[in-house]
């Protein structure tokens, strides 16, 4: 495929192009793919101060999963326009700082592969140990490049992509009292998900109060959603994973306690669109997007308002974050909830 053909490079670069005026664009790097040497970008837009919230989003990590990708331009595009007009928006953007890399691997997705072009799953790839056991092969392998999940090398530096948003995740949001990312995928079940670490381990994640407490606001403001809200490890483990590192980077680095990152996963559930369309089944593509057209455009249009709905949380923290005499009693919720237990 040549970049000429590259649909979802080009929405991108148009979308940069009409928001000129308003976005912060940096080409972080350029991912050599068989000769293409395509842009990594990151957009930021809104204020840059660090006492106010940042918020992620992220996706084309895999790049056989174009829907994520898609999900994440539709978003970007749809706070362009309005910012033309919507005066609303631009108050909004005082309070807060969006960040935007909606093609994280934009070799993958030229070349039609879940991997980067070096053969390697850049979701298993961050120097991570899984503490209990993974699925065979899908948990991440270092067997060959060759075989799907491949971690890469034993000790080798992260690849470009992972490094590039390591980069833009501690300069735009661990900079920040406050953060939560969503990274947008594909390929899992007949559900929508909203996943929080940890994937390499099943014990609960430091701030499991703070994912409680958001999940309860958005139970009760949208009480009909269809998302399932879970840890990750509830579905399968894996080395490697980048969020996990990222996560636990911003945990340890902070003496304080007082910095808060949540960084999310929105996996979108393309068992549906198979079942729908079992002919998606003959398609290497059709296994993790939507392939009809109006399947397509329900999907980019319905993960809007959670998209806002995380702008407004992070807005709003104040009134919603557990204070320390809630912050038990919601662990012990969401242990009961997510976990089966309540330890001693």
């Amino acid at each position: 495929m040549s970049i000429a053909n590259f649909p979802e490079l080009t929405e991108l670069e148009r979308i940069l192009d009409a928001g000129a005026r308003y976005l912060e664009v940096q080409e972080i790097c350029r991912i050599d793919a068989k000769g293409a040497h395509l842009p990594l970008y990151s957009i930021a837009l809104g204020n840059p101060a660090p006492e106010l919230p940042t918020v992620g989003f992220f996706g084309g990590f895999h790049g056989l999963e174009r829907i994520g990708t898609a999900v994440v331009l539709a978003y970007l595009n749809n706070l362009v326009t309005r910012l033309r007009w919507d005066s609303a928006l631009h108050r909004r953007l005082e309070s807060t700082r969006l960040v935007f890399m909606p093609l994280i691997n934009p070799g993958g997705m030229l070349h039609g592969k879940r991997s980067n072009p070096n053969g390697i799953d850049l979701m298993r790839n961050a120097p991570l140990e899984a503490q209990e056991q993974v699925p065979f092969m899908l948990g991440g392998h270092r067997f060959s490049r060759a075989l799907p999940w491949f971690r890469g090398v034993q000790d080798a530096p992260m690849e470009a992509e992972n490094k590039a948003v390591c980069h833009v995740v501690e300069h735009e949001l661990l900079s920040h009292q406050f953060s939560v990312s969503v990274d947008c995928h594909s390929g899992f079940g007949l559900r929508d998900r909203i996943w929080f670490p940890y994937a390499h381990t099943t014990t609960p994640i430091e701030h499991l109060p703070e994912i409680h407490a958001l999940k309860g606001i958005y139970d009760d403001s949208y009480p009909h959603h269809k998302y399932v809200f879970e840890p990750q490890s509830q579905q399968y483990l894996t080395h490697g994973d980048l969020w996990d590192y990222l996560y636990r980077q911003a945990y340890q680095a902070d003496a304080s306690g007082e910095r808060i990152f949540l960084p999310l996963t929105l996996e979108l559930g393309s068992w549906l669109w198979v079942k729908k369309n079992p002919y998606q089944l003959f398609s290497r593509h059709g296994i993790f997007n939507p392939l009809i057209a109006h399947r397509q455009q329900r999907v980019l249009r319905r993960h809007l308002p959670w998209f806002d709905f995380l702008v407004d949380a992070a807005i709003s923290r104040h009134r919603w974050l557990p204070d320390n005499t809630k912050r038990e009693r919601l662990r012990q919720d969401a242990l009961a909830l997510w976990y089966g237990h309540t330890p001693a």
